[in-house]
């Protein structure tokens, strides 16, 4: 064992609350990482116990077994067995299990128990288990297990003082327990159940009426329906106070570094390049966040994996599986970890599928373009008096992304035939509220990472381009804009030969090449452009929407929204399915078919609606 640090395991079955344990163990000193050679992010932390112990705390993927039949379950087996080089092998291991379902997580913990190290029973989420009437002989359990079983409520400020405190005395050696390799695992556990659990009724009561309604084949889907739509409807109604706040904010700023700076390059960087261009994109952080919080809030409450199910047969039908839909589903938040999240999918082809259709959902970064050029071009209008037709013409591009994402996996289906059966395998969780510590940890994170892309990735693609939009100067006597006699104007001028049939003018081209490195960098380099482009001071300090609303037509905006459906994602994500499918043949086609899919849909978008008079 460490002399210094405890070095800690958290793992247990998926949705048996190992983060939410975690999150009340470090609070805020935690770190996301990735493992060395295969994409399945990881939660590390560090905190103290009450007596001052050291406790380094790794947060393990969620497995139902030690053999491995996903690459999440073959991560955490390969941490349990000390197996992998890039992490030290933990001091003792905490098996978390759901008290509220312990007939499927007490399995787990046998396989766990069978290796003979160092362990702890933690029941957590004890608190909803005695809610139901569920009773546990908590001596008579450990003493079958033979190894300690503690109680935790994860989601309570005080919930893991049992741990805390099992944690700063002599910990355990290994199970007491011989647990035969060759043994019948269910029927251990049924025995363990009989003996040490009361439990009157299978499933609460609340549970089955809820299920009734929320997976009937009918009700159910139109449910689902309507609560991705409200989604889409209060991603653009309750941000707007929020994002004109901000946008205020940054123009008030701009004009104060004006004032202060003499004019010149200085002055230029920091309120046309920088500010200009950070602002453009985070005005949309409310956006991103309440995206964000809906997806949490449902992750949180037990209801995705019942969307799973009911989408499971229409979703077979496409050549995917209900499992697919959690990963999809976080992909309209970012495609890097909802292709992560393929590593649940056991079968090869229905895993690759998803990872390549997976960029067709519509991900939290094209979100600012999209609210860019629907503020612009759409009227803030109310359809019926219920709808906000802004939120319609979201909630259309989200479907567009839906269907063509289905669409190309069914023809994946048939390209690449597999005549055999899939079932779904699932665990329904118990529902339950979010815990609102929870969802504010989840929102804070992921809006970090939203700003350490802004202040990283996206700020130094705004000063390049800045500067490639700054020189050279123009000639002496030159009658057009500054802009169009730089380095950026003769390489926008040169693409929009290429895109000129999709309506794309030598702006936009511009906006394109930045926006591979991150999708959002697309409005910041609009901003930078059309701010270095106006013909004096008053034209470069106007809001970058009434410009666009006044430079482009009706169809170039339909146009560049249907690209932005299709265009070929961000190079992380590119590394991120190389890295996945460990395949540059598979990243390249991925690549391909995603940009062929763009150019052919915005050119025919724009093709018609200049027939139809929007030119």
């Amino acid at each position: 064992m460490s002399a210094s640090t405890l070095q800690l395991a958290l793992l247990g079955n998926p949705n048996c609350g190992k983060t939410a344990l975690f999150n009340r163990l470090t609070g805020s000193r935690q770190k996301v990482a990735n493992y060395a050679g295969v994409t399945v992010e990881r939660k590390e932390g560090r905190f103290s116990t009450p007596a001052g112990r050291e406790v380094r705390v790794l947060d393990l993927p969620g497995a139902y077994s030690l053999d491995a039949a996903s690459l999440d379950e073959a991560i955490t087996r390969e941490v349990v067995l000390g197996q992998r080089s890039d992490v030290d092998a933990p001091d003792v291991l905490v098996c978390v299990l759901d008290a509220t379902n312990l007939r499927l997580h007490l399995r787990f913990a046998l396989e766990i128990l069978a290796l003979r190290r160092p362990t702890l029973i933690v029941l957590n989420q004890m608190d909803a288990a005695q809610r139901r009437g569920i009773r546990i002989d908590r001596e008579a359990l450990a003493a079958e297990l033979g190894v300690p079983v503690l109680e935790t409520v994860a989601v309570k400020r005080h919930g893991a003082a049992e741990l805390l405190a099992a944690l700063d005395a002599p910990l355990p050696t290994g199970a007491s327990r011989e647990v035969e390799s060759t043994a019948d695992l269910h029927a251990l556990v049924r025995g363990l159940l009989k003996r040490c659990v009361v439990m009157p009724e299978r499933t609460a009561r609340i549970d089955e009426q809820l299920d009734r309604v929320l997976l009937h084949p009918l009700y159910g889907l139109l449910i689902l329906a309507v609560v991705m739509f409200c989604i889409f409807q209060a991603v653009f109604s309750w941000a707007s106070p929020l994002s004109e706040g901000i946008d205020a904010g940054t123009a008030w700023l701009g004009a104060t570094v004006a004032a202060a700076l003499p004019e010149g390059p200085l002055a230029s960087l920091l309120v046309d390049g920088v500010i200009a261009g950070l602002g453009g994109v985070v005005v949309f952080l409310p956006q991103i966040l309440i995206l964000f919080a809906f997806i949490l809030s449902l992750e949180e409450s037990g209801y995705l994996p019942r969307a799973a199910f009911l989408l499971d047969r229409m979703m077979s039908a496409a050549g995917l599986s209900g499992r697919s839909f959690i990963p999809l589903l976080s992909s309209f938040a970012c495609a890097i970890p909802g292709i992560m999240a393929t590593r649940s999918i056991s079968d090869p082809r229905d895993r690759l599928a998803t990872i390549l259709v997976a960029p067709l959902m519509t991900c939290s970064a094209r979100l600012p373009v999209y609210a860019l050029l629907i503020a612009a071009f759409v009227p803030n209008e109310s359809v019926g008096g219920l709808f906000n037709l802004q939120g319609l013409v979201l909630f259309a591009l989200y479907l567009a992304g839906i269907l063509s994402a289905l669409a190309v996996a069914w023809l994946m289906k048939h390209f690449k035939r597999d005549q055999g059966e899939h079932p779904l395998l699932l665990e329904l969780p118990s529902y339950r509220l979010p815990h609102v510590r929870d969802l504010a940890i989840g929102l804070w994170e992921r809006g970090m990472i939203f700003l350490k892309r802004v202040g990283g990735i996206i700020l130094a693609m705004t000063v390049l381009l800045w500067f490639l939009l700054s020189f050279p100067a123009p000639p002496e006597g030159a009658t057009g804009a500054a802009i169009e006699y730089s380095l950026a104007g003769r390489i926008g001028h040169a693409l929009a030969f290429v895109f000129a049939p999709l309506g794309f003018g030598w702006q936009i081209c511009i906006a394109l090449i930045p926006g591979l490195a991150a999708r959002e960098v697309a409005v910041s380099s609009l901003a930078t452009v059309y701010a270095l482009s106006a013909v004096d001071d008053e034209a470069a300090a106007a809001a970058l929407e009434p410009l666009i609303a006044s430079d482009w037509s009706l169809a170039t905006a339909l146009s560049l929204l249907v690209w932005y459906i299709y265009a070929p994602m961000c190079l992380s994500t590119l590394a991120t399915i190389k890295r996945e499918t460990n395949s540059w043949k598979q990243m390249g086609f991925a690549a391909f078919y995603l940009f062929a899919l763009a150019y052919v849909m915005a050119l025919l978008t724009y093709q018609a609606a200049v027939a139809l008079g929007a030119g």
